[in-house]
């Protein structure tokens, strides 16, 4: 054992290493076992569930992936109920403390990360012999974690918000309607969980205040009345956050913020508070370059493995709860795209205006597509943009639509697509859509249909037009895209669909 906790002081950095097994608190946490970010990273490159990179994984993988966990006996599997079109829904226990936690994913079908960083952890779970044996001691000796992971499958497999009957599961707390909030409830009453961890996505247009920075991830203590009162249950969660912020200013600093903290007597986390469970909400939001959010994914490993070392341990209570409330609230001033003092004018009115651009994500099977449209038009100082422009002597210019059909959309290269786009045209016909109607290409592309480029910018009206100088053409707006015309675009980048 000791060998096991010397390499780990050393592989990770830790502050400090206790050399015996934990089997209660202390007053002092001095010799808590702590990880840093290397360690996390190290782990999760290790552990990182490789059946799970996309987003619109559907509920058979997760079945799978819940047999391997059976046949390893190393996490107690059981099925705890089932959906309302009858998917299976699995509850996973690990360890045998006195300290009880639940954490419940992908009760929103289409908010899946923390459901990718839970299988991560149940590999984390299941492996040794690596270094870390002594956090896995940790966490079995003193916790009992219960793990319901995707419990909204038939929402998942639609890739939706609500279940299959379009009810909102984490608005139905208070009546359960629905089978999937009535088994939850009833894990909570037999449970009876001194922790809990509800864990979803939010948009990804949320800002933290005064930045451009999106909120990658967001948190919350629930309120459990409509005061928003602060009793040892609710600080206990604030303490947690607190500890959860620190390890992920090291992550992405500026990019933290917390969740609106209005009570809703419908929702979950509100009502586990009010059950005796500290409570905390995790979202995951936005990271620019991180489309299926497997960086935010890690972040997402590393706080909730770290939150539960803290429990185990009851060393996050060294914490000052007050410290949660300098953690900003959410802010709503994102887009894709905003182009600010675009010549919009013509020869009789002139107008140089901002613009702002926003993208739609189309679920097809498990992939997607997008569609940009404009989604404001006037004065937008203190908003922000994913990508910024400057366009002052910029002016609008209509695209082209290239006179020649294509058979199907293999026969236009990623070159090729470029030159037809450096020298005006937006779009392109084609015969036929061929197999897929998804491509990557930088070009508006049309089967059978007349294709009408965007004359003028219009609110909620497509975005698709050139920014030039009167004499070159500066950037393209493909599908909401901003396109640096003295760049060559990136491959596999857009997730664009054949009209």
């Amino acid at each position: 054992m000791k060998r096991i906790f010397f390499f780990l002081c050393v592989v990770t950095s830790l502050q400090s290493c206790n050399q015996t097994t934990i089997t209660g608190e202390s007053n002092s946490y001095a010799d808590a076992m702590t990880l840093d970010t290397s360690a996390y990273n190290s782990l999760h490159k290790t552990y990182r569930e490789v059946a799970l990179t996309n987003r619109r994984f559907k509920h058979q993988d997760i079945v799978d992936l819940v047999k391997v966990r059976e046949e390893k006996d190393v996490l107690q599997v059981a099925e705890i109920g089932k959906s309302v079109e009858s998917r299976a829904i699995y509850k996973l226990r690990y360890g045998n403390g006195d300290k009880k936690v639940m954490l419940w994913s992908q009760m929103h079908g289409d908010e899946p990360t923390a459901t990718m960083a839970l299988f991560d952890i149940f590999n984390f779970l299941e492996g040794g012999n690596d270094g870390f044996d002594s956090i896995r001691i940790a966490l079995k000796d003193n916790l009992t974690i219960h793990f319901i992971p995707m419990l909204n499958p038939d929402g998942a497999e639609r890739f939706i918000r609500r279940n299959a009957q379009y009810v909102d599961l984490n608005r139905d707390a208070r009546a359960n309607h629905t089978v999937e909030a009535k088994l939850l409830r009833r894990m909570a009453e037999e449970i009876k969980p001194n922790y809990g961890f509800n864990l979803h996505d939010q948009s990804i247009y949320y800002n933290v205040p005064g930045t451009k920075n999106p909120v990658t991830i967001a948190m919350l203590a629930p309120a459990y009345n409509a005061d928003r009162e602060v009793n040892d249950v609710r600080k206990g969660a604030m303490q947690l956050i607190v500890g959860m912020n620190n390890l992920l200013q090291q992550y992405i600093p500026d990019a933290v913020a917390k969740y609106d903290d209005t009570y809703s007597p419908r929702g979950f986390g509100d009502n586990f508070q009010a059950w005796g469970a500290s409570t905390v909400l995790i979202e995951s939001g936005g990271l620019k370059g991180d489309p299926e959010k497997q960086e935010i994914r890690r972040f997402n490993f590393a706080i909730i493995l770290n939150a539960l070392l803290e429990i185990a341990q009851g060393s996050y209570k060294k914490y000052d709860y007050k410290a949660y409330d300098k953690i900003p609230f959410n802010a709503s001033q994102l887009h894709d795209v905003v182009i600010r003092q675009v010549d919009l004018g013509t020869d009789s009115v002139p107008l140089k205006t901002d613009i702002a651009i926003r993208r739609a994500e189309l679920t097809v099977e498990r992939d997607y597509c997008v569609r940009g449209w404009i989604e404001d038009i006037g004065d937008l100082e203190g908003t922000y943009g994913y990508d910024e422009l400057d366009a002052g002597g910029l002016k609008f210019v209509q695209g082209k639509v290239y006179p020649k059909v294509f058979q199907t959309v293999d026969d236009i290269s990623n070159s090729s697509a470029w030159e037809l786009l450096k020298d005006g045209y937006i779009a392109v016909r084609v015969m036929s859509r061929g197999q897929d109607r998804l491509h990557n290409l930088p070009l508006v592309i049309a089967a059978g249909t007349e294709i009408l480029p965007t004359p003028r910018i219009v609110l909620t009206g497509t975005s698709n037009f050139f920014l030039g100088d009167g004499a070159t053409l500066k950037y393209a707006v493909v599908n909401g895209y901003l396109i640096d015309l003295s760049q060559p675009p990136l491959e596999n980048f857009y997730k664009n669909w054949i009209n």
